[in-house]
């Protein structure tokens, strides 16, 4: 599980050809050859969910291995995502991998810990565009200035400037970072945006 969670991809798959596939554009869990495996019911809650690639994992009650949820099984909800440390009832299947939820029965937004992006849409304005990513600097040194994981976001400097740089919480998700403090010591991807200084790649160095 930590593998496919690291590798950076889901490894959600496609019952009905048996090939797996990271386009979360497209329905992964609602074919027949899906619906016919086994699923058990599964109470927990969220570990961490990656809003801009559209999945994340469940971390179940009952101490089974994690649950790989997409965004796909949260559509009838009328959502794309659930914040971290939110409380779901799923159903899972076993896949060659490991778990993966089909169906997301019930969940509680009352436990969570992280920012909930559905309900801020505003926000994703703040992160980085392919463009943005392209005309990048280099990698530099940085230091966290403040980082608030309930809103999402925070501020990092380089060393020996005030000048704030933004950093978005799926950034650090995407570095494998859960979580910074003040004075950290990162590296960065620096570029302008419409608002400022925005890091679009961050890493610990």
């Amino acid at each position: 599980m930590e593998g496919a969670q690291h590798a950076g991809a889901p490894w959600v798959e496609d019952g009905e050809s048996g090939t797996k596939t990271t386009d979360h554009t497209q329905p992964t869990v609602t074919d027949s050859a899906t619906e016919a495996l086994p699923a058990r019911n599964f109470h927990g809650r969220v570990k961490w969910f990656d809003a801009t690639r559209g999945f994340g994992f469940i971390i179940p009650d009952d101490g089974t291995a994690d649950i790989l949820i997409h965004f796909s099984v949260l559509r009838e909800h009328g959502r794309r995502m659930l914040p971290e440390g939110a409380t779901v009832v799923c159903e899972a299947v076993d896949r060659n991998r490991g778990l993966q939820a089909t169906r997301v029965i019930s969940f509680d937004l009352s436990s969570a810990t992280g920012v909930d992006f559905d309900l801020r849409p505003a926000q994703r304005a703040d992160r980085a565009s392919p463009a943005q990513v392209e005309d990048a600097g280099p990698m530099e040194p940085v230091v966290v200035k403040w980082f608030n994981r309930l809103k999402g976001y925070g501020f990092l400097n380089r060393v020996g400037s005030d000048a704030d740089i933004f950093v978005h919480m799926e950034t650090l998700r995407r570095a494998g970072i859960i979580d910074i403090e003040p004075e950290d010591q990162l590296t960065a991807r620096i570029t302008e945006s419409g608002k400022g200084l925005l890091a679009v790649e961050v890493a610990k160095p």
